[in-house]
């Protein structure tokens, strides 16, 4: 197949609408910042878009295409980009392009049949049905005994959905075979312990054993009870500290949700140690640095406390995803769940990569700590990988 060929059949498979999602992948410049880029269709207005996730290195970016104006955005894709995975609802596609365009072509016919269904899209694609009862979300109080969700618990049930969409990003990185060992800091009501397992479990049919450990007992033994009840064997919940956490001696995945100032910083600490492939954190109050900010260069900010807190906040998650970046991971802060349910809507994905840190990353790192005269608990725990 030519590449003309190869682009005119892609384009029209869009325009006909029988796109469910692709990626595009592989740059082919050094220079371009863009990683990767998913596609998929939505509805807006009842118009048709196709929807574009821009992948950086360390934030993710969104842009909607009008249907009739995809042409032109499609060439600019394959002008940047050698590789495409496709799913079409009735075949998979693969192109994987040389640097002069050459084409290696592979399709597989799938089953499906069906043409794409926008209705859900106005909402919301959910991993979890909305209209599906899930035994874990009626016994939380989240969907009722015949499986509606309540409406009080809306925003909850998009916000779980919202972190599955997380958890299945991180498939790719887990390990294949054998089992995935997985730890929740800080897991308190657990809907968010219940959903992870649930989905590795029970929908993706993973081998994996997950504890939750919190501080207060009533609501860890209440968890425990749910899970025994629902007979959930590989989900364990545990009355406990992160700092006295000594119980492994490697994890594959650390969870950490609205850990509160340096907790967050221990438990990002713990999973570096041990190695884990994926690491999620939704950081809360982050206290350490507002009170070692000294900056004169930023006093017109900082002299408002409301700012300094947001400041301080956003700086204290910089500070973090780039030590991850530093030690091995590659760290993003990412949106977890619109502003308007939460002001605490950052979430720290990262990855392990192995790669050592530049020394312009070290550099940079300095002159940001040194500007703002921080002192980060997170670089302390570590100080063995900095040496």
């Amino acid at each position: 197949m030519e590449f003309q060929e190869m682009k005119e059949y892609l384009l029209e498979q869009i325009l006909n609408k029988q796109l469910i999602h692709a990626t595009i992948s592989q740059t082919r410049a050094k220079s371009n910042e863009v990683k990767r880029v998913k596609l998929k269709p939505i509805e807006i207005k009842n118009m048709y878009h196709i929807q574009l996730e821009y992948q950086y290195e360390r934030i993710l970016k969104h842009e909607n295409i009008p249907l009739e104006e995809f042409t032109k955005t499609l060439d600019e894709l394959l002008e940047q980009f050698r590789q495409v995975h496709a799913d079409f609802t009735s075949e998979k596609v693969h192109v994987q392009l040389s640097k002069k365009n050459k084409v290696m072509w592979k399709s597989e016919k799938t089953i499906s049949t069906k043409t794409v269904d926008l209705s859900h899209n106005r909402k919301k694609n959910y991993l979890l049905d909305e209209n599906t009862p899930y035994p874990f979300l009626i016994r939380l109080g989240v969907q009722t005994a015949e499986g509606k969700v309540k409406k009080q618990k809306y925003d909850k049930f998009k916000q779980i959905n919202r972190f599955i969409e997380f958890i299945d990003d991180t498939l790719v990185h887990l390990p294949k075979n054998q089992p995935v060992r997985i730890l929740d800091f800080g897991s308190g009501k657990s809907y968010l312990t219940f959903a992870l397992y649930h989905y590795l479990k029970i929908e993706k049919g993973l081998d994996i054993r997950v504890t939750g450990l919190d501080l207060k007992k009533e609501v860890i033994e209440e968890c425990a009870n749910i899970a025994n009840d629902l007979g959930y064997d590989q989900l364990e919940f545990l009355v406990g500290d992160i700092s006295d956490y000594n119980d492994e001696a490697s994890v594959d995945m650390v969870v950490t949700l609205h850990a509160c100032d340096v907790a967050t910083d221990l438990a990002l600490g713990r999973a570096v140690k041990w190695g884990a492939s994926v690491i999620l954190s939704v950081p809360c109050c982050q206290h350490e640095l507002n009170t070692q900010l000294n900056a004169p260069g930023l006093d017109i900010m900082l002299k408002h406390g409301l700012i300094k807190e947001r400041f301080a906040a956003l700086a204290t998650d910089s500070i973090r995803a780039e030590i991850l970046n530093m030690v091995g991971y590659e760290a993003q802060l990412v949106e977890f769940i619109d502003i308007e349910n939460t002001p605490k809507n950052i979430l720290i994905r990262a990855y392990k990569t192995g790669k050592k840190a530049t020394p312009e990353q070290l550099e940079g790192y300095k002159q940001f700590k040194q500007m703002l005269h921080a002192n980060p608990f997170l670089e302390k725990e570590l100080k063995e990988y900095f040496s």
